[in-house]
């Protein structure tokens, strides 16, 4: 059983930036691809950035590639969301999710675990 568990949101100021980490148990980490999501109240569930098994590819959302970067460390089990220049419109949990196919995926059904999200707020 895969677990992941989120850290790092919090309340920022516009222009600031935030870090975000996605924790996974399990020896099979490595063999995981992981994606960030995000969701506003009222809203869908928004695609952020996807990184392979080895973290040797990357794909983002057209609105949020330049300001947003996804990598991971294997070593340590863990997946980040590195998030600069924040707006107010960034607001949101913010959800890690893997899943055991390589190929990336966009949308949210094709992800098979979840963590619990973490509150990201940005005051303007």
């Amino acid at each position: 059983q895969v677990q992941l568990v989120e850290s790092g949101g919090g309340l920022v100021q516009a222009g600031g930036s935030l870090r975000l980490s996605c924790a996974g148990s399990g020896s099979t980490f490595s063999r995981l691809s992981v994606a960030w999501f995000r969701q506003a109240p009222g809203k869908e569930r928004e695609f952020i950035a996807f990184i392979t098994w080895f973290g040797d590819g990357t794909y983002y959302a057209d609105s949020m590639e330049g300001r947003f970067t996804i990598s991971r460390d294997n070593d340590k089990n863990t997946v980040y969301l590195q998030m600069n220049t924040l707006k107010p419109e960034d607001t949101a949990v913010y959800y890690c999710a893997a899943r055991a196919e390589f190929s990336a995926a966009r949308v949210s059904s094709s992800y098979a675990y979840w963590g619990q999200g973490t509150q990201v707020t940005v005051s303007s």
